[in-house]
């Protein structure tokens, strides 16, 4: 953290916050609602804005084979289901997410608050080729798995006590022929009652928990 503006509300609400930024020797200035207003995305703002550094690493040197649960994103464009994604992995005990392709920048103010904290406990990683984000993985020691609606594999029918990476695609178009021919094994979520499908988040939700449990279970 370089600097932190806060306004005399948030000051007061947030004393210790302000004490221990001053204390790591962070600028901390005083700003008006209405600055705040300006600095911030949200509606409401909280009255507290940071300047931080970026929290993305190089995808070099962080895979290895100690590695057993990595998130891929391929493509994914909306920012909320991004960040969503990202607190899951936290919240499942995975060791990485990495945005391949055009997916969306993890540092967007929507992705910042959906992962609601995850962004500084999990590393995340962008690699703009997917065939060396999926390369990485396979170097590690991980076993790619693809969520596809339309595998043969399903996914209470598969072995995932495998150290795994699990590779999700954009909202509405899912992932490319090329990245699913590329992946070890893709793998469809069993519908058991009538809707048609799951969206990105609930998908990687269901898919990466169980690699999670599974490895628990071991």
């Amino acid at each position: 953290m370089h600097e932190l503006f806060v306004t005399t509300r948030a000051w007061e609400t947030s004393s210790e916050l302000v004490r221990l930024a001053r204390e790591l020797d962070v600028a901390v200035s005083v700003i008006t609602d209405r600055a705040a207003s300006g600095l911030s995305e949200t509606v409401t703002p909280q009255g507290i804005v940071a300047v931080c550094d970026l929290l993305d690493r190089s995808i070099e040197g962080l895979l290895d084979v100690g590695t057993s649960l990595v998130v891929v994103l391929v493509d994914v464009s909306d920012p909320g289901n991004a960040g969503t994604v990202i607190r899951v992995a936290d919240a499942a005990g995975a060791d990485a997410v990495v945005l391949a392709g055009d997916s969306v920048d993890p540092h967007n103010g929507k992705c910042v608050r959906a992962a609601a904290g995850s962004l500084f406990h999990v590393p995340i990683t962008r690699v703009r080729d997917v065939d060396t984000a999926l390369a990485a993985c396979s170097a590690a020691g991980l076993r790619t798995l693809a969520a596809h609606g339309y595998a043969e594999a399903q996914l209470d029918s598969i072995d995932l006590t495998v150290p795994s990476a699990w590779v999700f695609g954009n909202e509405a178009h899912g992932l490319p022929g090329d990245v699913l021919d590329r992946v070890d094994t893709a793998v469809k979520i069993p519908i058991y009652g009538q809707a048609e499908s799951l969206n990105l988040a609930t998908a990687a939700a269901v898919c990466v928990y169980a690699s999670a449990m599974a490895a628990k279970r071991v």
